[in-house]
């Protein structure tokens, strides 16, 4: 399948295996590609969490007859750069160089991925790391907080059979003491094509480089592709105690919108206008107007196939009920819409992303990747432009007079104290 949409050209071709190759071609003496297999840290099996993260690890410890080090050298004679990590739906290998070297880098990792050694004597020394990972937590209390706020919103019981979203990559003191050579070389059998997604942009023959793809991957099993649930809990209120902490964190979890949902951009723009600069409504209300935090931001997170918006601000505890106050008015004001003003701006800096997003190779081998996992299909630049473009204040505000993400809102602070929203604010958000 061959996609052109008045930008360069991209093939898509599913492997014998199910393994998706989204290849770019693109003039230059660069390639940049970007692998997502659907298997990240909500995947753990519960009891066993940590097993995505410390898995992930351990394939580079020797594959292909290699030990680790010549591995590594191996990796470092091309010249590439490597890179990825563990997230909660899925584990990344990237891997980027000259055009030259795309077969040879292909060939490294294919064997981390196909003939990885796991050597039983280096679990041990992962397994040390990954609780190094976890006691570093305590010393960054926003990654703590996210953690937190993921295990109060959303209910970990209908992951199940999964240990879900209330954990970090690095698993829990108890799931990595119940990890063994042998849990890890089952939880393996998950890896596979089925699910997974490799985003290319080189300069090659398309055939030549399907012909690759395949010879590459031929041996590498079907794998599994679970979807784990993402079950919502609004309107919860809960408290971590960090009693040495200077500062007080909040963050609010809401519902937004999936995907695949026609009002996806529609809900993209009001984020922006939210949470894009110095400009946005957050901003200006939390730290210009007021000098409430000097930290304060809105974002869409994906989780099992749904949006959340995570809100975020940390101030001092004597300001955090002030804090918390006006994050809920901001969100609570949004169903009245977004001024002509704001929507031009919005729009203004979410083209400008796409574009300049576009310019660099490793970060369109990671959309070309997500556009194929999330969206299922190949957004090319001009239709992205094309899609704001059409865009109308209308249609936008439309959208936003039915969206209510303070009244859902989950709230989940970390300090010293609790926080409580005052009563007038509380009548605010309902009333809105």
């Amino acid at each position: 399948m061959t996609h052109n949409n008045g930008g360069p050209q991209v093939w898509l071709w599913t492997l014998q295996n199910g393994l998706r190759v989204a290849y770019e071609r693109r003039a230059g003496p660069g390639f940049a590609l970007d692998l997502r297999i659907p298997v990240g840290s909500a995947h753990d099996p519960v009891g066993f969490e940590g097993s995505a993260g410390v898995l992930e690890e351990w394939l580079f410890k020797g594959a292909g007859g290699r030990s680790a080090r010549a591995l590594q050298d191996a990796f470092d004679d091309l010249g590439v750069r490597r890179g990825g990590g563990v997230g909660p739906e899925a584990t990344r290998y990237g891997v980027s160089g000259l055009n030259a070297d795309l077969p040879g880098a292909l060939s490294l990792l294919s064997d981390v991925l196909l003939r990885p050694d796991l050597p039983d004597a280096e679990l041990a020394v992962l397994l040390d790391l990954a609780r190094q990972d976890l006691e570093g937590l305590e010393d960054s209390p926003p990654d703590l907080l996210a953690v937190q706020a993921r295990s109060v919103a959303f209910d970990g019981a209908a992951a199940a059979p999964f240990a879900g979203f209330a954990h970090p990559a690095s698993g829990t003191p108890e799931g990595l003491a119940a990890i063994t050579p042998a849990s890890l070389r089952e939880f393996l059998t998950c890896y596979g094509g089925n699910g997974s997604v490799l985003g290319l942009v080189a300069d090659a023959d398309p055939d030549a480089v399907h012909d690759l793809m395949t010879r590459t991957f031929a041996g590498w099993r079907t794998g599994r592709n679970d979807l784990v649930t993402a079950r919502f809990l609004p309107g919860l209120r809960s408290h971590v105690p960090y009693e040495d902490g200077e500062q007080t964190h909040i963050s609010l979890s809401s519902p937004g919108v999936a995907p695949l949902h026609p009002h996806w951009l529609h809900w993209q723009l009001a984020i922006t206008a939210l949470s894009g600069g110095s400009a946005s409504r957050l901003f200006h209300a939390v730290r210009e107007e007021r000098g409430l935090a000097y930290s304060v931001s809105a974002s869409p997170v994906v989780l099992g196939g749904q949006g959340f918006l995570s809100t975020y601000a940390g101030s001092t505890p004597a300001r955090a009920p002030e804090t918390l106050d006006v994050l809920l008015a901001e969100l609570g004001r949004l169903p009245q819409g977004l001024t002509q003003a704001e929507f031009v701006r919005a729009k203004t800096g979410l083209t400008a992303s796409v574009v300049f997003g576009a310019e660099s190779l490793r970060a369109r081998a990671t959309s070309l990747t997500r556009d194929v996992a999330v969206f299922r299909r190949i957004r090319s630049v001009a239709d992205l432009r094309g899609q704001l473009a059409a865009l109308t204040l209308e249609d936008v505000n439309a959208f936003l007079s039915g969206y209510d993400p303070a009244g859902q809102a989950t709230t989940v602070t970390l300090g010293p104290t609790e926080v409580e929203e005052s009563a007038a604010a509380a009548a605010e958000v309902n009333h809105v």
